[in-house]
């Protein structure tokens, strides 16, 4: 990612990842919608895949267990091929527990606490 754009969405991104990692997957979604407008590529289309995550973990929250699967299986369809790229967060540990609760919820497994994503800084 260039510098310009770095320095451009940092803040907000930061804030957006914590707003994710507290659970507070609406006020994610729009924190990381302002950043998705603002940026194209590759880096675009992972931000994308945040966002699709982030309301799949919504729709879970609200007992809506097909629209959370097929979001979170779009969204980690998103992120998987651009893992590379160099936003600041693991975004392999990440795809790595995108695929554990993918199963999960596809095979209707029981939840716990440390299947919802979480986004590492790096």
């Amino acid at each position: 990612m260039n510098e310009e754009i770095t320095k451009s969405f940092q803040d907000p991104f930061f804030v957006a990842v914590n707003l994710f990692n507290n659970n507070k997957w609406y006020e994610a979604h729009d924190a990381f919608e302002e950043i998705w407008n603002s940026v194209e590529g590759d880096e675009r289309q992972v931000i994308q895949g945040i966002l699709q995550v982030s309301v799949s973990q919504f729709h879970l929250s609200k007992g809506n267990l097909n629209g959370a699967t097929i979001l979170l299986g779009e969204g980690l369809g998103r992120i998987k091929t651009r893992r590379n790229i160099n936003l600041g967060i693991d975004l392999e540990s990440f795809c790595q527990n995108l695929e554990n609760l993918l199963w999960k919820l596809q095979y209707k497994e029981i939840l716990n606490e440390n299947d919802k994503p979480f986004l590492k800084i790096l």
